[in-house]
């Protein structure tokens, strides 16, 4: 065996190795990158949200921050339930969204004029009363006074919450591609100009 072919049978060793690039990754990882530096980002955030505004959702922040991934994946609440493993979560899983100002165009799709209800909210009528007028339950008039509740939240801090968690999100997906292209880039390197027919 000539020396380039020792050289890159060394190499791909290395590559190959399950320890070494499980060490590799770790230490790649190590501040925009790892799960878990995210997650801490993540829920530091959802805290500051808890303190600022009455939150309804009976989900942990470690739940809250599976959310705000799936929902960033674009992954839909019933979808996001399953993650959480529990189907029957798809309504909390709204509930949460809402709360953490993570808007789908399809919220304010009402069985109603969502102007109507808006000029309820400003007439301060009851929930019964505003619920008459649009010959719709209570429920239904909660749910969207939430929705646009939580949507002029998020205006006043100009999408503050919503841009953060993509910040966080963005630098993890940032990370993983330089590391993709470190590696990769390393790899080239290395065997740049070995011959690539070789037999061990």
């Amino acid at each position: 065996m000539d020396k380039k072919t020792e050289e890159l049978r060394d190499i791909f060793m290395d590559v190959t190795d399950e320890e070494t690039v499980t060490e590799k990754q770790a230490e790649t990882h190590g501040s925009l990158g790892s799960e878990e530096k995210v997650n801490e980002r993540l829920r530091d955030v959802i805290e500051e949200m808890r303190g600022r505004y009455d939150f309804g959702t009976s989900l942990s922040d470690d739940e809250l921050a599976t959310v705000v991934r799936q929902f960033s994946a674009g992954k839909e609440d019933n979808e996001i339930a399953d993650e959480l493993g529990d189907a029957s979560l798809g309504e909390t899983v709204f509930r949460a969204r809402i709360d953490l100002h993570l808007f789908r165009e399809s919220d304010t799709d009402a069985p109603f004029d969502i102007a109507d209800l808006k000029d309820c909210l400003v007439s301060e009528m009851s929930v019964a009363d505003c619920a008459d007028q649009l010959d719709t339950s209570e429920s239904t008039v909660r749910r969207y006074q939430r929705i646009i509740e939580a949507k002029d939240e998020a205006r006043s801090v100009n999408q503050q919450y919503t841009n953060e968690f993509e910040n966080i999100l963005q630098d993890r997906e940032l990370s993983d591609r330089m590391t993709q292209d470190i590696q990769q880039d390393g790899l080239e390197d290395a065997t740049e100009g070995m011959e690539s027919n070789v037999s061990f």
